[in-house]
Parts: structure tokens; sequence; C-alpha cells
């Protein structure tokens, strides 16, 4: 297979790239450190009867972090392989595969969450305030699966392409 380096700006964008995923990653890691666990303590001092609730969410949350970082990593890989011309491979394929389990495993759990969160923020509001909350919940449910559809479709695109060569290098 043959290889074409990447120029200058080709690797001034994936050095962007990948600083951008390691703020996210850094991020996301102060998040779990710091602000989950002060959520947990606020939540369960202000409401001690959704104790077990808040819990189960912040736990939730917590294992997302897993597929999260995953996908992150997978990223980086792919950012590698464009830097070494390498890009039109299986092993692009194999990532971007990854990254979309990974983002649909994310919105499956944001949306385990839903109806914990939602029998809060009913118990805790006001009827006209209650949709509020787990609208935003479920935009924020929305982020990952989109992640999913953009990752699902640069694999089929990224696997064609890779098919197409492999004919016309058979061709020739």
């Amino acid at each position: 297979m043959k290889t074409t380096k990447p120029t200058f700006m080709e690797r001034k964008s994936t050095t962007f790239l990948r600083c951008t995923i390691v703020f996210l990653g850094l991020i996301v890691l102060l998040l779990c450190v710091f602000a989950l666990p002060n959520m947990y303590n606020g939540g369960s001092a202000e409401f001690p009867w959704a104790s077990r609730m808040l819990l189960a969410i912040i736990g939730i949350l917590y294992v997302t972090t897993i597929p999260f970082f995953i996908a992150l990593w997978q990223g980086l890989l792919l950012l590698r392989y464009i830097d070494k011309g390498t890009a039109f491979s299986m092993s692009s394929v194999k990532a971007l595969r990854i990254i979309k389990w990974c983002a649909i495993t994310i919105t499956i759990l944001y949306l385990a969450c839903m109806p914990l969160l939602f029998i809060i923020i009913h118990s805790i509001a006001d009827e006209d305030d209650a949709p509020g909350l787990p609208l935003f919940g479920a935009i924020l449910a929305c982020a990952p699966l989109t992640i999913a559809v953009f990752a699902s479709l640069l694999q089929k695109l990224l696997q064609n392409a890779i098919d197409i060569k492999s004919e016309n290098d058979l061709t020739i």
C-alpha cells in the first residue's frame, strides 16, 4: 500500500485535534474528581429522600466515562493513522467502529438516567418547571447519538473507499 506523507497543514490540523481531545479528556477527568462528588453531596444534603437515586445517577455518569475515554483513545489512534498516511486502512475502520459503539453505549447509559432524573424533578419542581431538566437530559443523550451516526457514516465511507482501492490494486 502506497502512503503519502502528510503536509504541514495536515499535521497542524491533527495536532490541533489531538490537543482538543486531550483537553476534553482533562475536563471530564476534572468533572469526575471534583464536580460529581460535590453534586452528590449537595443534592443529598438538600434532598435526603433522593439520595439513592442521585447515587445511581452519579454512578451511571461515572460508568459513562469508560466508553468516553475509550472513544478518545480511538480518536487519538485515528489521528496517528492520518499522520502516518495510513488513514485508508482497516485499522481506521476498526477505530471508527469502536467510537460508534462507545457513543451508542453512552447514549444508552444517559437514557437510563432519565427515569430517575424525571422522578426527582417531578417531586421537587412545580408542574410548570418540570419539563426543563428532562429536556436538557434528552438533548445531552442525543449528542453521543449524533457522534455514533457520524462515526457510522464515516466507517461505511472509509470501508467503501478501501474496497474500491483494493479492487483497483487487483486490476492493475
